[in-house]
């Protein structure tokens, strides 16, 4: 069952919520969407349901410069204080285990609301933007080490945003982490036809993965 919603942010702006509600799922998952895209976007619309047919109740929405039209994202603070008015409306819905996370950007903020003591099950990161494309480095993940919760993340070999060396140097101080790399697929988790396999199935073994993780905890 599909249900939106409108959550007010903060800043002023009023945000669209998405619900793919399975009957009975004992876990939520709140994924946000990526800088550049939206909650509307065809890959994480394919994931959102595809993880509920697994028995997981998901959640979308869009950050406020999304929800205003714009497409330059709005500074972090901006960004996670609606991820977190967005827990705040859903959580006395959502059951026992409440897991978050999202889409490059959006899972980055995820980790900023986990951070900051909101307490979750687990993150779930797809594609984490260690760092920009071309400039290396892990600023962006000194955060990471005072969040307690599980973590997954989900990264292709080729992604520009988090090169592989540098990755594993960070998962290396996170005892808490899970790493499933997807080869030579790219930040957007496209392959190259010589893998023999398609975005769609890349796109089912996500969700598979998810899905068995977050069984496990």
């Amino acid at each position: 069952m599909t249900t939106t919603h409108q959550v007010a942010a903060p800043d002023g702006s009023t945000l669209p919520v998405r619900i793919v509600q399975t009957p009975r799922a004992s876990t939520m998952l709140v994924l946000a969407h990526g800088a550049g895209t939206s909650m509307d976007h065809p890959s994480l619309v394919a994931l959102q349901h595809r993880l509920a047919e697994r028995g997981t109740t998901v959640v979308t929405f869009d950050f406020p410069y999304r929800a205003r039209g714009r497409g330059m994202p709005d500074r972090l603070p901006v960004l996670v204080d609606a991820y977190a008015a967005v827990l705040a409306a859903i959580r006395l819905e959502s059951p026992a285990r409440l897991f978050i996370g999202g889409r490059s950007m959006g899972g980055r903020v995820a980790s900023h609301v986990a951070a900051a003591g909101t307490p979750v099950a687990g993150l779930v990161f797809l594609g984490f933007p260690l760092h920009p494309p071309g400039k290396p480095g892990t600023t962006r993940a000194a955060h990471l080490g005072s969040i307690r919760a599980p973590m997954l993340f989900v990264q292709g070999t080729r992604d520009a945003f988090a090169r592989r060396d540098l990755l594993m140097d960070v998962l290396r101080d996170l005892p808490a982490a899970t790493l499933h790399e997807v080869p030579d697929a790219d930040h957007g988790f496209h392959v190259p036809k010589r893998t023999g396999k398609t975005d769609d199935d890349v796109q089912r073994e996500i969700a598979d993965v998810i899905t068995r993780w977050i069984t496990e905890r």
